[in-house]
């Protein structure tokens, strides 16, 4: 069963591309928006992800924190997060967990790649309950942007 608003969102603890290890307990107190995607350096990964960047004051002003979250090596999120000056959390699901404690675990990619993160977002509230869901059927869609923004609004 899919993740919806109300649910306890699932603990992680994941590696930031510092080699830092974070959970979603270190965000306890603010608003997280988490954006799980396929594949760094990809066409729609990148725009979902900038447009978060572009958009980070905004998302600040409603005490809200961004994190990324994929199945790529955290050395290569570290390279994608410098070349596109990504100010948040980029965080490696190299061993799947999270992506399918979230129910994002996407089986079968593109040319035989299984086991990527669903393009998806959620946004879980101060005290850890999801209050936005959306799991894209397509990896070529990106999130509705504009439900984020209302649902923090009205947090």
């Amino acid at each position: 069963m899919a993740l919806q608003k109300g649910d306890k969102a699932p603990s992680f603890k994941l590696y930031n591309t510092n080699k830092q290890e974070i959970s979603l307990e270190d965000f306890k107190g603010k608003n997280l928006i988490i954006h799980f995607f396929p594949a760094a350096f990809t066409g729609v990964c990148t725009a979902q992800l900038c447009t978060m960047r572009d958009n980070i004051e905004y998302y600040t002003r409603l005490n809200a924190e961004v994190v990324g979250i994929s199945v790529d090596m955290l050395f290569s999120l570290g390279k994608f997060k410098e070349e596109q000056n990504y100010t948040f959390d980029l965080l490696s699901d190299f061993n799947k967990q999270t992506i399918k404690d979230y129910g994002v675990y996407f089986e079968n990619f593109a040319f035989g790649m299984k086991g990527v993160a669903s393009r998806a977002a959620f946004v879980i509230d101060k005290e850890g309950v999801i209050q936005y869901a959306e799991v894209l059927d397509s990896p070529a869609n990106l999130p509705d942007f504009q439900a984020i923004k209302s649902t923090l609004e009205n947090l």
